[in-house]
């Protein structure tokens, strides 16, 4: 008996679809509620479970296909599946689970309130390949977080039910594990191939550089412990090597030929979610920035002077963004409006001091909160900033490290920025940009000085700030920055 596999019925606002990814192939046996393929609309992915076990006979539509709702798309035909057909790819977990052991389900953590999905980023083990327990074997990503799954006991892998880049839901099963078998069985040829591939000898956070600079294990050549690859290895990978300079003398010009190549990637979920959010403050809020510039020379002065006894008394080194943090801190106190959010018709005015710092990391640019800011020193501030950057390189920050703030910190000048218009981090209606500390020559009591000056940029909503207030609050940090003095006597 044969069934058609049919696209679901479409909502009522969508007229048609695409097919984007068939699991299986003509030939391929199925079991009950296997996912056989996913359509893709304008506003969710619909998954096509099978209606029985079976084996697939036709499939209609490749994809990238348009279809529309109750259209057919392929054939199943039950109870056709017999040990013949049975895929033989199937019988390599079998042959590698040689010991048995109780079957594990690997199921997609549970994902925040606020996100509906999730896409499988990175499986770190193959089928028939042996795990320990609290191994990495697959990352998840959100729009926000990366999501690490650890094998819960030895064993080996099993089904993987869900390939890299499909798109997942909080609890889903994706693939499967057998609990307390080994993998004497596995081909012999399995080290090797576990050595070229290069498994276990790189971070995550430095297997997705990688992936961004279109760059496998092989490319690259290990300098850290044990052969480990570290990001310092991907970047020397990425430089184009020098040319011999004789040859280079010699050879004459020689115009372009041959192919040349296109790579195209697709976008990952967190540079989606900030492609969005920055079309959606330019769009829905009335922006705004205004411009300042500050001296210097009074930080750097006492920097210099304290910064070896700071290290030593609080473990940390002394930087520029304590003393940032500390006169925004002050600066929002005296200007409420600058720490409030516009939600619907109402206005929220915030009586605490959660400020975002931007932080550049190998996935995009993220903000992380600094909670309660106002309240710790310029060690703790220090601390925290560099506790966030380093869990944002990681792709180890959490959904509540990420979730809030009142006001956004952006510090372009460390890329080398002399001025910029920093974009609002909705809902938030302000952000501060600083930039490169540059030695200008300025005019001061009628004498030409040379003095190490950074331009302020501060970017508001202008439905909600004014232009009195926000260079008063931009006056304010330039006032503080230039007096580092006044933010220890709060005055």
């Amino acid at each position: 008996m044969t069934t058609e596999i049919k696209v679901p019925v479409l909502p009522e606002s969508v007229a048609d679809a695409t097919v984007a990814t068939w699991h299986v192939q003509v030939g391929d046996s199925v079991t009950r509620d296997q996912v056989v393929v996913e359509i893709e609309t304008d506003k969710v992915v619909l998954e096509v479970p099978a209606t029985s076990d079976g084996v697939i006979t036709a499939i209609n539509e490749a994809e990238g296909a348009t279809v529309l709702g109750e259209q057919v798309i392929g054939v199943l035909s039950e109870g056709a599946a017999s040990g013949d057909a049975a895929p033989k790819a199937e019988a390599a977990p079998a042959a590698a689970a040689s010991t048995g052991g109780e079957t594990v389900e690997i199921l997609v953590p549970v994902l925040p309130e606020s996100v509906a999905d999730a896409t499988v980023a990175t499986w770190h083990v193959a089928e028939g390949e042996a795990v320990s327990r609290d191994q990495v074997i697959v990352e998840i990503e959100t729009d926000k977080v990366v999501l690490e799954v650890p094998a819960t006991a030895d064993g080996v892998m099993g089904k993987i039910l869900n390939a890299e880049g499909d798109t997942v839901l909080g609890q889903q099963k994706i693939g499967e594990m057998t609990a307390g078998a080994s993998a004497a069985a596995a081909p012999a040829s399995a080290p090797a191939a576990e050595e070229a591939s290069g498994d276990g000898v790189a971070s995550p956070s430095v297997r997705r550089l990688m992936t961004e600079k279109g760059l496998t294990e092989a490319d690259v050549k290990g300098t850290g412990k044990g052969g480990r690859i570290t990001k310092e290895d991907v970047e020397a990978a990425t430089k184009p090597a020098a040319p011999a300079a004789a040859p280079a003398a010699a050879a004459a010009p020689v115009a372009a030929q041959g192919e040349r190549s296109q790579k195209r990637v697709p976008m990952t979920r967190l540079r989606k979610t900030i492609a969005n959010r920055l079309l959606e403050a330019k769009n829905s809020t009335a922006m705004l920035t205004t411009f300042n510039e500050v001296n210097m020379k009074p930080i750097m002065d006492l920097r210099k002077q304290y910064k070896d006894v700071f290290e030593k008394t609080h473990d940390t080194r002394l930087g520029f963004m304590s003393f940032y943090v500390k006169a925004v801190n002050e600066a929002l106190k005296r200007y409420p409006a600058v720490n409030a959010s516009i939600d619907g018709d109402d206005i929220v005015y915030h009586n605490f001091f959660d400020i975002s710092i931007a932080v550049s990391t190998p996935r995009g640019l993220v903000t992380p909160v600094l909670r309660d800011a106002d309240q710790l020193s310029m060690a703790g501030i220090e601390k925290g900033i560099k506790e966030l950057a380093i869990k944002g390189r990681d792709g180890k920050l959490t959904m509540d490290e990420m979730q809030g703030g009142n006001f956004t910190i952006t510090n372009g000048g460390v890329f080398g920025s002399l001025l910029s218009t920093p974009i609002l981090n909705m809902p938030q209606t302000a952000i501060l940009g600083m930039h490169k500390i540059q030695d200008r020559p300025m005019a001061v009591d009628g004498k030409v000085e040379i003095l190490p000056m950074m331009y302020l940029a501060l970017s508001y909503d202008h439905r909600l700030i004014d232009g009195k207030e926000s260079v008063g609050f931009l006056v304010a940090v330039k006032e503080l920055l230039e007096d580092p003095t006044r933010l220890l006597l709060d005055i």
